[in-house]
């Protein structure tokens, strides 16, 4: 949300008058005394000590629901005995498929409760379901080989009973919290026999429909175990909480036959969750339109003074070259991920899965899009730090040089360990230090994982010691500068509360965590970052004064963390999270949509007064109004698709979710993460080298190419699961049968022009890069001002 009003902040001065905003220190404003007649002192909070009050106050709420979840989640029993108390299943058995499930790549084959891929089946639903037909069967005729259409072709009266029989099997919760056992009646013991076998053979020979390569697990202990790990989550997915209406995933999935059905209040949060965003939709249009008069256009110069490119800044180049590499190589990765769904072991007839499997392509996407966005982002850090501090200090290029090969190896470390994880040449622990943590967007193995934070931290220490000038000259502490200080030093931070869970943490914590990082680093600390990194810049360059560019700072980041923080929470209803998380997530989430809707104003406007803009600084500018276009579309429109608890209930786990992703993930950070990148290039890179016909092509392309994915292909495709959710339960959502029908396989199909369009785009950002690097160092640009020399020229 933070883009669009910076967009409007350094093309529009925001007066420091307006009363909507008041002003950023503690000031003392005058006011009539009503009792006494005459004029009193009052004191009015500052916008930063509102936002450490926010602070406080959002991540106290979010850590007490995480006290909440630890306290509340769903128990793993010692052991699960028949009704003759014969042992079915262990504790240890559990935990063992949990760790051998994560270490194969788990979410990125099928997924459990909802999180994970979207090929293979949803394997809680799976089990869930496949339980309760050989439950149901045992029930009605004693016989376990009870299908779908056997229950299909009973009578109303005989499959409503039928139905009421075996909901009363599961929902009951046989639970002792004294003795940690958990008890099965008669007909779910010999059921669940039933769906050990069907695993055994799924689990070992796989299916090409879902992608699942023949071999997966190969050891029948460890689909044993896997196949127990499954059935814990289905137990929890069906037996009631103590004293609620209500398993411990709110009744997640969506199955008839077992009782899952959403619980009332989602449906009541989810109407205030709509009344919230409609008032303050109410609330924050009326703030734009009484202060639109207040605007006034700041002159932009045709060509800014340009400085010599340090060193250091040089590297950055480099960084940026490798970050479009990665780029390409994560659009190939997607579309070969794209592709398994329509030939599930091969591309194009090459048996592509006995080298790359789906879940080693699809791990390789996502890591790649993270990483490119992030080396944009770093490299934008260490070149403006420099810029900002007036300083280059001594051997900060061999320092940025360093960090970029350190970069560079952990991200060859991160894939080659995933792939060996997911063909299974790294097992257990090995694989979770040094292959698969089998979490989405924390693939990578421990190892990898702390050596990059150990990357982030060093890049905060080369960051610091450029800009420590600035920080210096800036006496106050509130100020621009130590924003930018305080905001680069969330990067590693919130990246590092990824260590907080293990392969065997408890699922519904490790899934706390994890949105922790997804949500609050990903999308959150990352774009504050962004926004301070932009006002400063806009404030160098004259575009609006330092105090406007520090006002709209703070109130971006007061608007994000305000609800965003407490907002992480609507990620987690259904991973076995108590109800009251629903709440609070709904309410909050909903409010992060709120500014958003803003940016339909914004764009209009923005493209009026971009004219002012036109020339040097153009398509940096363009790449920032691209990601208001997705911030509106990716994060509010898609992102509140999945946002209310009754909408997401029954499209949890389904291709509604990658419509969000990937207008959101792409259109705003990866759009944001060239206009970084292209900021810093249009800055230092020769004129001669400048191609701009290379960037509006790319542009217009990438854009244009996603608006086709999108229309042609992810929405039509998850809309129609959607449908087949609601009618019939997520279990036949994401079966075989669906995922095979002719229109999933013809929109998949559909989507390759625009995945061509966008990719050809990407190809010409790419060559623009390589010839932007090569310029710089074989075409060095003379400048208007010269190189830094020392800390003590700086200061003066």
């Amino acid at each position: 949300m933070s883009i669009f009003s910076l967009i409007r902040y350094h093309l529009a001065k925001l007066t420091t008058e307006n009363p909507l905003f008041g002003g950023l220190a503690m000031a003392n404003t005058t006011a009539f005394d009503t009792e006494t007649g005459g004029r009193s002192q009052k004191r009015q909070l500052s916008l930063p000590a509102w936002l450490a009050l926010i602070c406080i106050v959002a991540f106290s709420v979010l850590l007490i629901a995480g006290a909440a979840i630890w306290k509340n989640a769903p128990p793993v029993p010692e052991i699960v005995r028949s009704s003759q108390q014969e042992t079915v299943l262990t504790r240890a058995d559990i935990q063992d498929g949990q760790e051998t499930y994560l270490a194969r790549g788990g979410q990125h084959i099928g997924s459990i409760w909802g999180h994970g891929s979207y090929l293979a089946p949803d394997w809680t639903a799976d089990v869930l379901h496949r339980w309760g037909l050989a439950t149901a069967g045992i029930l009605y005729r004693n016989n376990p080989d009870f299908s779908q259409q056997d229950l299909d072709t009973l009578s109303p009266v005989d499959r409503a009973s039928l139905q009421a029989r075996v909901s009363e099997q599961f929902k009951t919760n046989r639970y002792d919290p004294k003795t940690h056992s958990l008890i099965l009646t008669k007909a779910q013991t010999k059921g669940l026999q039933k769906v050990f076998e069907d695993y055994r053979d799924l689990l070992k020979n796989g299916s090409v429909v879902h992608s699942i390569p023949r071999g997966w697990f190969k050891d029948d202990s460890q689909i044993h175990n896997v196949t127990a790990f499954f059935t814990w989550t289905a137990w929890a997915a069906s037996a009631n909480r103590p004293n609620a209406p209500f398993s411990y995933t709110a009744n997640w999935p969506h199955d008839d036959l077992i009782g899952n059905q959403p619980p009332a209040q989602f449906i009541i949060w989810s109407i205030v969750s709509v009344i919230v965003l409609i008032a303050g939709i109410g609330a924050f249009v009326f703030i734009y339109l009484a202060q639109e008069e207040t605007d006034e256009i700041l002159p932009v110069p045709a060509r800014p003074a340009v400085r010599i490119p340090t060193a250091s800044q040089k590297v950055t180049a480099l960084f940026f070259g490798v970050a479009m590499a990665l780029f390409l190589v994560q659009i190939i990765m997607g579309m070969v991920t794209a592709h398994y769904a329509v030939e599930g072991d091969a591309f194009y007839g090459i048996p592509l899965d006995q080298f790359l499997p789906y879940a080693a392509s699809r791990t390789w996407h996502l890591q790649l899009a993270i990483f490119w966005i992030a080396t944009c982002w770093l490299a934008a850090g260490l070149y403006f730090a420099p810029r900002f501090g007036g300083f280059e200090p001594k051997h900060q290029a061999l320092g940025n040089t360093v960090l970029l090969v350190a970069l560079t190896v952990v991200v060859l470390g991160a894939l080659a360990g995933s792939w060996a994880a997911v063909q299974g040449v790294l097992t257990g622990n090995n694989s979770f230090w040094w292959g698969h943590q089998g979490y989405e967007y924390i693939e990578l193995g421990r190892v990898w994982q702390l050596l990059l934070i150990g990357g982030m931290v060093f890049w905060l220490w080369l960051m610091y010691r450029a800009f420590k000038p600035a920080l210096k000259k800036e006496k106050n502490p509130t100020g621009l500068s130590h924003f930018f200080l305080y905001s680069a030093i969330t990067i590693p931070l919130f990246y590092s509360v990824g260590l907080m869970y293990t392969n065997h943490t408890p699922l519904s914590v490790a899934e706390y965590w994890r949105w922790w990082v997804v949500h609050l680093w990903v999308e959150g600390f990352f774009e504050v970052f962004a926004t301070v990194v932009i006002a400063y810049l806009c404030s160098e360059l004259g575009f609006l004064k330092k105090s406007s560019a520090l006002r709209a700072t703070y109130l971006t980041t007061l608007l994000y963390l305000g609800s965003g923080v407490i907002g992480t929470l609507h990620h987690l209803y259904f991973s076995g999270t108590p109800s009251f998380i629903a709440a609070l997530g709904a309410v909050f989430s909903a409010l992060e949509v709120v500014p958003l809707t803003l940016i339909g104003f914004e764009v209009l406007k923005t493209l009026k007064l971009s004219k002012e803009a036109e020339g040097f600084y153009r398509w940096p500018l363009r790449f920032f109004i691209a990601t208001c276009f997705w911030n509106l579309i990716g994060a509010g429109v898609f992102g509140f698709l999945i946002n209310p608890p009754i909408v997401l209930y029954y499209s949890q786990g389904l291709n509604t979710t990658p419509i969000h992703a990937h207008a959101a993930l792409f259109g705003v950070y990866g759009c944001l993460a060239i206009a970084l990148m292209l900021f810093a290039l249009r800055e230092f890179v020769p004129d001669r080298a400048w191609d701009e016909r290379s960037i509006k092509f790319g542009f217009w392309a990438i854009n244009g190419g996603l608006v086709m994915m999108l229309i042609f292909g992810l929405i039509p495709n998850g809309f129609y699961q959607l449908v087949q959710s609601v009618n019939h339960g997520t279990w036949y959502a994401r079966s075989a049968e669906v995922i095979s029908m002719p229109w999933m396989r013809w929109t998949v199909w559909l989507r390759i022009p625009g995945d061509v369009i966008f990719s050809i785009g990407t190809i010409a950002l790419f060559f623009f890069t390589v010839k932007a690097i090569y310029a710089v160092y074989r075409f060095p640009v003379k400048g208007t001002e010269p190189e830094f020399s020392s800390l003590e020229e700086s200061v003066k």
